[in-house]
């Protein structure tokens, strides 16, 4: 079971989080937890790309069925 805290935020802050969060299917809270995911991985990583990181961690999101093989190239 997952505990919750409140927390207090900017209003404009809230207000950025609402709409990114309606156009991503999120809610609130869940916008702001991404957010703070992919804040975190960037402190970690400084050398990665925001943008790439956002994606990897939506790909390590998708159920494991729904994924693609990779398959390398051949070399000719």
């Amino acid at each position: 079971m997952q505990t919750t805290t409140s927390v207090r935020i900017d209003q404009a802050l809230y207000e950025l989080a609402r709409s990114d969060a309606s156009i991503e299917h999120r809610t609130i809270a869940g916008q702001i937890e991404y957010w703070a995911k992919i804040g975190r991985a960037a402190l970690d990583n400084p050398d990665l790309p925001a943008s790439f990181i956002a994606e990897s961690l939506a790909s390590m999101a998708e159920p494991r069925e729904e994924t693609t093989a990779f398959v390398p190239r051949s070399r000719t």
